[in-house]
């Protein structure tokens, strides 16, 4: 993989992210939001840290993306992780935001879309995240839907995710990442998951079982052109997964309270993520630390099989 040259006036390179991309071992970029709107404080350090460990031991590179004092920044030390954790100014970004917050000298976490567009910059071109975002229930009316879709429809990046967060529309969201030409593969499963679920009630056409299969796909897909992302979905074993009755009961209840009190677009999630935390006493949490952690893993398998298959190609 050849680095691309970035603005050093708006980039900062980590230099583990540097030397991997110059010597083209494997990269995994990861997303902040996680830790700044997604996990309580101070489980959000502990957690980017087992994420960033969890890469780094399946051979790849971890690439955590934000936004610091106006820098988007391509890996981040322990202390920018923690700043990120703990600093009461940090907005989520999207693509949209990025270049407001850049110029403004602020600080940002980044969602699927920013996180996607700022690693694609940089070369990297495979991201490990919780679950993505997609079409909210009640759509139709509020018009609301993820700006990850779109991204994924004109960004080249191969994501792994446990499926879409199960507070969201998932028919729909499977509905519009087939017209965006978004790719799906079901790892180990024929069953889209559900985020806090092992099965979201909704099949994919396709399942692949190993990373040098996915890392396969990849390939042919840039010889073939597409400039659209892959999602490679990737279920919580059933014993893992937060109990489904508990689930459903946590879900209609903070989607009852969301409504009553006006909560409306990208601060649906947060609020819905901490209503779980708190109404499943911490249940919730362990399982979307899980999620994190198994996916950055699969993603650096991926990512290792990827580099091995580019290798043996030059």
């Amino acid at each position: 993989m050849t680095p691309r040259a970035l603005d050093s006036s708006t980039f900062t390179v980590h230099p583990e992210v540097q030397e991997a991309l110059a010597s083209g071992r494997p990269i995994v970029a990861l997303e902040s939001t996680i830790i700044s709107h997604g996990l309580p404080k101070p489980e959000n350090i502990r957690v980017a840290g087992e994420v960033e460990d969890m890469v780094r031991s399946r051979g790849a590179a971890p690439a955590t993306i934000a936004v610091l004092a106006g820098r988007v920044h391509i890996g981040l030390t322990s202390e920018q992780i923690e700043e990120i954790a703990t600093r009461g100014d940090v907005s989520k970004a999207s693509i949209r935001d990025l270049g407001i917050v850049c110029a403004q000298s602020g600080y940002a976490a980044t969602t699927v879309a920013a996180t996607s567009h700022l690693a694609n910059r940089a070369g990297i071109t495979i991201f490990a995240t919780g679950g993505l975002g997609g079409v909210h229930r009640q759509a139709r009316d509020s018009w609301d839907e993820s700006a990850d879709l779109i991204a994924l429809s004109s960004i080249p990046m191969t994501v792994v995710c446990s499926g879409v967060k199960s507070i969201l529309d998932v028919r729909a969201t499977l509905e519009r990442l087939e017209t965006l030409n978004v790719g799906v593969i079901g790892y180990g499963s024929h069953q889209f998951p559900g985020f806090y679920l092992t099965d979201s009630g909704h099949t994919v056409d396709w399942r692949l079982d190993d990373p040098e299969s996915v890392a396969q796909v990849i390939s042919t897909r840039h010889n073939l052109g597409i400039v659209s992302g892959l999602v490679v979905a990737n279920p919580l074993p059933p014993d893992q997964q937060l109990d489904p009755d508990l689930h459903d009961h946590v879900l209609r209840e903070g989607l009852n309270l969301a409504r009553d009190r006006g909560i409306t677009g990208k601060a649906v999630t947060p609020f819905l993520l901490d209503h779980f935390h708190r109404s499943t006493h911490g249940a919730s949490l362990i399982v979307n630390a899980n999620i994190i952690v198994r996916n950055a893993e699969l993603a650096a398998r991926i990512a290792v099989a990827s580099s091995t298959s580019w290798a043996s190609r030059i």
